[in-house]
């Protein structure tokens, strides 16, 4: 297993924390459950991209010692809502980096996308616990960030709910009696849609998730199906298995997060409301738990749990993220570059919303499948995938 070992001994006195993306969903919801544990918990840094307003609100509310923003043009607004505070004040990537290597005991790596990834080795080359939600840097650079982990003696603890199900439902620590391991996806806006309605999805309807409140490229992911491609991928990483023994069932009450199927006939899974915060709080608070304001389940309300096998038909990002996962080397690098360029391309109405599994695929075969052994090897790929996407990307039809 490359996640926490469960017999880790709990951890007494406040825990020290940075967040690594504080002003997305993850990033927020994070920063709620700090302000509302105050005692338990002390942060050292927040880092966000590039809304100086809400991560000095943020950094004065927790009384973290620096605020970093990513986009230098945001310094001279953080550095003035911050004056008189104490607060120490950055900007750029190079300093993204340097607040991740900060000494903290626990890092919430919630940077979407492989901008993420820089960071997110920083925070895990310190050998602490590192809450992962930001699955891209697993999934583009997954060999070199595993290294890092047992080099450093990292703790890996993923926040994704499906992940973070599985990792809880591996609770007894059987690792060997496993089958399988079920990922479940709520099926997204389109679920029941049509191929001819998807092709004229707009921006607006492709956002408009029915059960989770997510940021804009990950329910684009979402309403693609590519989000559960990529936690595939992830999975695969995270708990050492090998692609056929990992499933995805479309869930859309969205009430079962993860089951692990063992050799016995047992299935356990883990459920509960459709909340970040739960998850979150779990590998916030791990080996303990810590409360939430979540809404608790309601199962006699609730009534009816359905299932589906999903329609790679009408999802083909799926089925190109199990080719990935079958093909190795750096094609996990390529998949994740090219969706980032492609998504983006969707929000603009560059391109259809179909488009963004075509121009994917059509950068997977252009590229074949090129070694990506280190961090520069990654780095360059990702150049590459990201130029290859703009060059193929199908025309928008007028």
């Amino acid at each position: 297993m490359n996640v926490a070992h469960l017999s880790s001994t709990q951890q007494t006195g406040a825990r020290s924390v940075t967040v690594l993306g504080s002003t997305g969903s993850v990033g927020t919801q994070t920063v709620e459950l700090l302000a509302a544990d105050p005692d338990h918990f002390q942060v050292r840094a927040l880092v966000a991209g590039r809304n100086a307003a809400l991560l000095a609100k943020q950094a004065i509310a927790l009384g973290a010692e620096i605020a970093v923003v990513a986009d230098p043009a945001a310094y001279s607004a953080l550095r003035e809502a911050l004056a008189g505070t104490g607060i120490e004040v950055a900007a750029g990537a190079e300093a993204v980096v340097q607040a991740a290597a900060l000494e903290a005991d626990w890092t919430m790596a919630a940077i979407t996308g492989a901008a993420g990834l820089a960071p997110t080795l920083a925070a895990i080359r310190r050998g602490a616990y590192v809450g992962l939600a930001n699955k891209e840097a697993l999934v583009c650079a997954g060999d070199v960030m595993l290294r890092a982990v047992r080099e450093a003696g990292a703790t890996l603890l993923p926040v994704d709910s499906e992940h973070n199900a599985i990792f809880q439902s591996l609770a007894d620590g059987n690792h060997g009696a496993v089958e399988k391991i079920v990922l479940t996806a709520s099926g997204g806006p389109f679920r029941m849609s049509s191929l001819e309605e998807m092709a004229r999805a707009t921006p607006e309807a492709a956002l408009r998730h029915p059960v989770w409140s997510m940021g804009a490229k990950i329910s684009i992911d979402s309403a693609t199906m590519m989000n559960k491609g990529l936690e595939l991928i992830e999975a695969a990483r995270l708990f050492d298995l090998d692609e056929t023994a990992i499933d995805v069932l479309v869930h859309p009450q969205s009430v079962i997060h993860g089951m692990v199927y063992y050799h016995d006939g047992s299935v356990l899974a883990q459920l509960g409301s459709p909340d970040m915060r739960i998850p979150i709080a779990h590998t916030l608070a791990w080996p303990r738990r810590m409360a939430t304001a979540s809404r608790r389940l309601d199962l006699a309300a609730i009534s009816r749990l359905e299932f589906a096998a999903p329609d790679l038909v009408r999802f083909p990002a799926l089925r190109l993220a199990r080719e990935v996962l079958q093909a190795g080397a750096g094609t996990p690098t390529i998949l994740n570059a090219a969706n980032e360029v492609a998504v983006e391309a969707f929000l603009q109405r560059r391109i259809g919303f179909l488009d963004i599994a075509e121009t994917v695929g059509r950068v997977l075969q252009h590229l074949g499948t090129p070694k990506a052994d280190t961090l520069d090897d990654v780095v360059a790929l990702d150049a590459i995938a990201r130029r290859t996407a703009n060059d193929v990307m199908p025309a928008r039809a007028a």
